[in-house]
């Protein structure tokens, strides 16, 4: 299917939020509509969209004119396999004892790591990103440290890739979930592309809305991979479900936003061991008091 953009620029933040907002009600209607500021202290902000089909020339003209912003430039952009593009573009992550890769890279597993095969997918975990990276550093540290965990709940999986580096090194039980039903097949692929089909429960839930999260707890260890905002509302029912001493590994918090996690999660009994960051993001290491 191709794709078309239509993009312009205009001074001022209220203006560029009022076309954007004008954008959306198009004919025919665009996929989505993005509004963001030109980083050089100029005001000047951009405004695109992108159609399925090819957006109505005179009605962008009469937009641009109401709004005080510059012609549309329209343009049809190539068609792309982008999961095929991002897989070339993945090098393998090492993170401690696990090496996370692509079958592209299979020829590149060393001896003396635990291989993680995860292709890119239409659901996060590849390795990559400064939180799951942080999240398998943490797990490293853990074992290294000699923490064994004989259950294992990994919440808001994607992919599934911190489960089953759990279920690589510890025997015992271990679950994942998502909320999207897609992470939730994405993840199972993920086990049987890794040898480890029944290794690791796989579920649809929001947090631990569901009965086999619940027959399993407490848990040994719980990972969240999240955002500040499910993190901070998932505190009093993570802590419910952790045993005492247990740990947990979170991330999806940009550093800013650390501090306050800490604190919501100190208020449940659930405190702060290390944390770590990459980038602009924060992997947090805590552990329930006894």
């Amino acid at each position: 299917m191709p794709t078309f953009t239509a993009l312009t620029t205009l001074t001022g933040k209220a203006q560029a939020e009022a076309l954007g907002e004008a954008m959306e009600r198009l004919e025919p209607a665009p996929t989505g509509v993005g509004v963001f500021e030109v980083d050089d202290g100029s005001d000047v902000w951009e405004v695109g969209g992108y159609f399925s089909d090819c957006p109505d020339a005179a009605a962008l003209a009469l937009l641009a004119a109401a709004f005080g912003a510059g012609d549309f430039v329209t343009s049809q952009l190539p068609e792309t396999d982008w999961v095929a593009h991002v897989r070339r573009a993945l090098a393998p992550v090492e993170a401690g004892r696990f090496f996370v890769y692509g079958s592209h890279d299979a020829d590149k597993v060393p001896a003396d790591r635990i291989p993680l095969l995860v292709e890119a997918a239409l659901a996060f975990g590849t390795g990559h990103h400064g939180t799951t990276l942080g999240c398998l550093r943490a797990l490293d540290r853990l074992i290294e440290d000699g923490f064994e965990a004989g259950k294992v709940a990994d919440i808001g999986c994607g992919t599934a890739v911190l489960a089953m580096a759990a279920a690589r090194v510890w025997d015992g039980s271990f679950i994942a979930s998502d909320i999207d039903q897609v992470a939730v097949d994405v993840a199972e692929a993920n086990l049987s592309a890794n040898g480890m089909e029944g290794r690791v429960r796989c579920v649809e839930a929001a947090g631990f809305d569901h009965p086999e999260l619940a027959a399993l707890a407490p848990y040994d260890l719980i990972f969240a991979n999240i955002l500040k905002g499910p993190l901070v509302a998932l505190a009093p029912d993570l802590a419910a479900h952790l045993r005492p001493e247990g740990y947990a590994i979170l991330s999806g918090l940009l550093n800013e936003q650390a501090a306050d996690v800490i604190e919501v999660y100190a208020r449940s009994g659930v405190n702060l061991v290390k944390s770590e960051e990459i980038g602009d993001w924060t992997t947090l290491l805590l552990r329930k008091k006894a």
